[in-house]
């Protein structure tokens, strides 16, 4: 490896390069090594070495060359460390195994993209240091949370939570993490290339981690904690939507709950009551007089038909989305983050002059998107910020809604994915958003990960999966603000914009000239 390393890093231009083939090869390794960083395998420091790989492969090469290489290792990325999507494309999608992985592979070239974007950017436009890499490659991040409305997976910085760098998530959010775990593997690199300056940055962004870590911005307050039940049901994918399953699954959750009524707050997971609140108002009115009897507060992930928002449309507006009943809880929660394909078609909209049936079909248009200006639930007088599943990956999108509240509550049904690693990838995204806004996290899933997670990102408890479970808990309330939830990615964003417009000012003469020669 460190022969590798040598050749690659020679700092004469005149010395002949090794093939394309040999780095190419090393961007599509470095690639699919990455997610094992990440849970549920934890090898942290692959997070280190991944990129680092890519940038020494990415020496001296034109920018046609990077964007290949990049594309390599965008390629290895999304194919290996999303390739739990087979288990819900074929097991659970009933579709052949071969165009099962043949579908991974076209998305993996599709995300790849971001990757080799970036590559060609960096080689195209800016000197060869880390203060330009990690900054393109937070921008490549951060884009994935928007860019056709985002896959916001497998970002450098989740590599580590719950370890000593993501005491700057409180200040910067995971895109900060990021920064800060590519600089440093840059920052290796060329160590590893005699520039023994680099030892500096890397020292002070290490001290930084340890004095970020001394900070405290939330505090608890001076309320009881909230007694909390989280019912885990573990109702599986393919019998889920049946109809002829429906009561049983409604039965499950009744006596998983019989013996915690009296705490204050149970919660069942997303779309746990697998018809419309329409359909079962009886059986809404009856849980919600248990509740009230007993003095606890009930919070459901329940698919919603607004039947008034309907009527005004002229069809039919379904929405994931949670509800709270019982004693003092109220609200409505719709979710705003959609899974194409799988929520709702991309582009239905354009197509309707097409297929005008697209848009009054539930079983093709799919869910609603809520509106991003919702109120927190209320349960026992604190507001409760709700994610609903795949929202929770979306870091701008938790931020606002729990910037008013005392706890995060978070429902999903991973069961789509069961014995992979996406759901403990999911896991490892809520303790994120934990540590970001210090907030605890209420996750109540179908069969895994059931946790709860305090406010710095810690798993306090956790439900063994795939088996029903109740887990019980004793949750304090926070107040106060981190940097991050006040001040959102700007700082970091802002930050890296600027290393780029110093590296676009400061780049060396030769890089141009070097351009220009391979035209």
């Amino acid at each position: 490896m460190r022969a590798y390393f040598d050749k690659l890093l020679s700092t004469s231009e005149q010395k002949k390069q090794l093939p394309l083939i040999f780095p190419l090869l090393i961007s599509l390794f470095a690639g699919a090594i990455f997610s094992f960083a990440l849970a549920p395998y934890y090898w942290w420091w692959l997070a280190i070495l991944s990129p680092a790989l890519l940038y020494a492969s990415l020496r001296h090469r034109s920018a046609k060359q990077a964007f290949v290489l990049g594309w390599a290792y965008g390629f290895g990325l999304w194919f290996v460390g999303a390739f739990w999507l087979f288990t819900s494309i074929h097991t659970y999608g009933d579709t052949n195994a071969i165009l099962s992985v043949l579908m991974i592979a076209i998305m993996a070239l599709v995300m790849g993209l971001f990757s080799a974007l970036q590559a060609w950017a960096y080689r195209r436009f800016f000197p060869e240091t880390p203060l330009t890499f990690a900054p393109l490659w937070v921008f490549s991040e951060w884009a994935k949370t928007w860019v056709f409305t985002g896959f916001p997976w497998l970002f450098a910085g989740y590599a580590f939570t719950e370890r000593f760098l993501d005491s700057y998530a409180p200040l910067f959010g995971v895109f900060g993490v990021s920064f800060v775990v590519i600089t440093l593997a840059c920052a290796l690199v060329e160590v590893l290339n005699r520039r023994v300056f680099w030892v500096v940055p890397s020292a002070v962004l290490l001290l930084g981690a340890w004095g970020a870590a001394q900070l405290h911005f939330v505090e608890q307050k001076a309320t009881k904690p909230l007694s909390v039940s989280l019912i885990q049901g573990n109702i599986p994918q393919d019998l889920k939507w049946l109809t002829e399953y429906q009561a049983k699954t409604l039965m499950i959750y009744v006596n998983l709950s019989r013996t915690e009524w009296g705490r204050d707050l149970i919660v069942w997971p997303e779309s746990s009551i697998p018809m419309f609140q329409s359909d079962i108002e009886p059986f809404l009115k009856a849980m919600q007089t248990q509740a009230e009897k007993t003095d606890t507060a009930w919070v459901t992930g329940i698919p919603y038909w607004d039947l008034k928002e309907s009527k005004q449309t002229g069809y039919p507006m379904y929405y994931n989305s949670i509800m709270a009943s019982g004693s003092e809880a109220e609200g409505l929660y719709k979710k705003q983050r959609l899974v194409p394909f799988g929520e709702y078609i991309p582009l239905s909209g354009l197509l309707s002059w097409v297929l005008p049936g697209v848009q009054n079909d539930v079983m093709l248009s799919g869910f609603s998107r809520g509106s991003s200006e919702q109120k927190p639930l209320m349960i026992k007088n604190h507001p409760l910020a709700s994610a609903i599943c795949y929202e929770i990956a979306y870091p701008n999108l938790t931020r606002r809604n729990a910037s008013t509240s005392d706890f995060l509550v978070t429902v999903s049904n991973d069961a789509w994915f069961t014995g992979t690693a996406g759901p403990w990838q999911h896991l490892q995204m809520v303790q994120m958003r934990a540590k970001e806004n210090g907030r605890w996290f209420i996750r109540a899933t179908n069969t895994g990960v059931t946790a709860f997670i305090d406010h710095t990102g810690h798993i306090v408890k956790q439900a063994p999966t795939d088996q029903e479970f109740v887990l019980r808990g004793e949750l304090p309330a926070m107040q106060g603000q981190t940097w991050y939830n006040r001040f959102s990615d700007w700082p970091i964003l802002g930050f890296s914009l600027f290393l780029l417009v110093l590296g676009w000012i400061y780049r060396p003469r030769k890089v141009d000239v070097s351009f220009k020669s391979r035209r």
